[in-house]
C-alpha cells in the first residue's frame, strides 16, 4: 500500500509548478551547532483553565508546540484525553529556579479541535487511540499530524490535515492526507520550517517525521524526517515526500530496542525538531534512557527489581520498557549527511548524529523528563521546548533557548542559568 507509483504525482507537480529543484551540490559549509549554541533565555507558565468534561486544559498536556510569527504566539495541544489546541500569547521570559517568578501566557484562542472530529479517520479500522503529533503553522494555515498509538495491524494509511489558525473554523478542516510512500508511522507527528537555502537540496520548504512508536517492527528504530511542501496537501495524493533520515527495524540507530544505548533504545522519546537557518544542523528533541534496558513493571525497590518482571526504575511504575535514569536530549544531524540521502547517494538508515547532548532544564521533578513539543521562531532564532508535566496540575512549563551561532564554545558548556 505505501509503495505505489509516484509517477502521476511528478506529472502533477511539472503542471502545477510546485516541484522543488533538488541540485547536485556541494556540501555546504555552513556551521555545525553545539550544544553552547543554545543559550537559555527564560521560561513562562501557561493558563489553568478548569478541564472539564471534554479536557479542554493543559494538564499533562503541552505536546505538538508550533510557533505563529503572525501573532508571536504558540499553538499547543493540551491534556491527552482532549486532544484540543489552544493558542497562547508569549509573555515576557524570565530566568529563575523560582516557579512562581514566572509569567503566565495568556489564552488567545479556547481549545477546539484542529481536526474537527476527523481525529480517528487517520486509522478507522483500529481500536488504539490517535494522538495529535504535530502543528506547524503554514501560508496562513494550520498543519496538524496524527498518529496511531499502537497500531499492531499497520493499517494507518494517512497523517496530515489542513485547518485554520481559528481554532473556532473547525468546518474548514480537510484531510487526513497520506504524505510520501513509507509507512506513516514516520511523519506523522513533528514538523519544522526548512531554511530557505535548504529547501532546493533536500526537497521541501517543511520537514515532517516521528520516532520510536509501539509496533516497533513498523516505526523508525531512531529518529526520522522527510522532506514535503504542506502546500501539496490534498492537490497530489499522496503528498510527494523526500525521506532524509529513518531506521527500519534491521538498520536501528546505534545497538537497537532492547539495549542500553544514549542513541536509541525502546523507551527513547522524539518530539519535537527545528532547523535553525545560517546552519547545517538539524535537531531532534526528546528523552531517553541511559540506564540498563528493562521490559515489566517499574518499582522504587531494589529487592523487588531483583525479581521476574520487574524493572528498577523509581520514575516510572508502568509496565513496560525502562532504562533508568531519563535524560532530555538533543539529536544533532548535519544536513550535508541528510542531503546525501535526497539524492541518492546515501540509504535513510546511514546518516549517524554528529553530537548527542543532554539537555539541562530547571524544575526537573518528575524524573520522567518528557518533552510535549518544539516550536521554532526561524526570525528570531528562538527555541520554544515544552517541558512536561512540571507545574502545578500537572500543566507544562514552555522553556526557550537562542541559537547563537557565533557563541564561543567554553570547554564545559552549560545550557542555562538561574537567578
Amino acid at each position: 500500500m505505501y509503495r505505489r507509483s509516484q509517477f502521476l504525482s511528478l506529472v502533477l507537480l511539472t503542471v502545477l509548478g510546485t516541484a522543488l529543484a533538488r541540485p547536485v551540490s556541494a556540501q555546504s559549509t555552513e556551521p555545525l551547532l553545539q550544544l553552547a549554541n543554545l543559550v537559555y533565555q527564560g521560561a513562562f507558565r501557561l493558563p489553568q483553565p478548569n478541564c472539564g468534561s471534554n479536557y479542554a486544559c493543559f494538564s499533562y498536556g503541552g505536546t505538538a508546540v508550533a510557533y505563529d510569527a503572525a501573532d508571536n504566539s504558540l499553538y499547543i495541544v493540551g491534556h491527552p484525553y482532549g486532544q484540543l489546541s489552544a493558542e497562547v500569547s508569549i509573555p515576557a521570559l524570565v530566568n529563575s529556579s523560582t516557579l512562581t517568578a514566572l509569567n503566565t501566557a495568556t489564552l488567545l484562542q479556547q481549545f477546539g479541535d484542529p481536526t474537527n472530529g476527523k481525529l480517528n479517520s487517520v486509522n478507522p479500522s483500529t481500536g488504539s487511540p490517535n494522538y495529535i503529533g504535530g502543528q506547524l503553522v503554514y501560508n496562513s494555515q494550520l498543519i496538524v499530524s496524527v498518529y496511531t498509538y499502537y497500531d499492531g495491524s499497520g493499517t494507518q494509511n494517512s497523517s496530515h490535515f489542513v485547518a485554520s489558525l481559528n481554532l473556532s473554523n473547525e468546518s474548514q478542516v480537510t484531510g487526513p492526507f497520506q504524505v510520501g510512500t513509507q509507512y506513516p508511522g514516520f511523519v506523522s507527528a513533528y514538523m519544522t520550517p526548512v531554511p530557505t537555502e535548504w529547501q532546493g537540496p533536500l526537497g521541501g520548504p517543511a520537514l515532517t517525521g516521528n520516532c520510536c512508536l509501539n509496533i516497533i517492527s513498523e516505526q523508525s528504530n531512531g529518529p526520522a524526517v522527510s522532506a514535503f511542501n504542506p502546500a501539496q496537501l490534498g492537490v497530489v495524493i499522496p503528498a510527494p515526500a523526500t525521506p532524509l533520515v529513518g531506521y527500519p527495524l534491521s538498520n536501528p540507530l546505534g545497538t537497537g530496542w532492547g539495549t542500553q544505548s544514549n542513541l536509541f533504545n525502546g523507551t527513547t522519546q522524539i518530539t519535537g525538531i527545528v532547523f535553525p537557518p545560517g546552519t547545517r544542523s538539524v535537531l531532534f528533541f526528546g528523552s531517553q534512557g541511559t540506564g540498563p534496558f528493562c521490559y515489566g513493571v517499574g518499582t522504587s525497590s531494589q529487592s523487588q527489581a531483583a525479581t521476574a518482571g520487574y524493572c528498577y526504575d523509581p520514575a516510572d511504575s508502568s509496565k513496560g520498557c525502562h532504562a533508568y535514569p531519563y535524560v532530555y536530549q538533543i539529536w544533532a544531524y548535519d544536513a550535508n549527511d541528510l542531503e546525501a540521502v535526497a539524492n541518492g547517494s546515501e540509504p535513510q538508515y546511514q546518516p549517524q548524529p554528529y553530537g548527542v547532548w543532554t539537555l539541562n532544564l530547571p524544575f526537573s521533578n518528575t524524573d520522567t523528563h518528557q518533552i510535549g513539543g518544539v516550536g521554532f521562531d526561524s526570525q528570531h532564532n528562538l527555541i520554544y521546548v515544552s517541558q512536561m508535566g512540571e507545574d502545578t496540575n500537572a500543566n507544562p512549563i514552555i522553556h526557550v533557548f537562542q541559537v547563537n551561532g557565533n557563541l564561543a564554545v567554553p570547554s564545559t558548556p552549560t545550557n542555562f542559568a538561574v537567578q
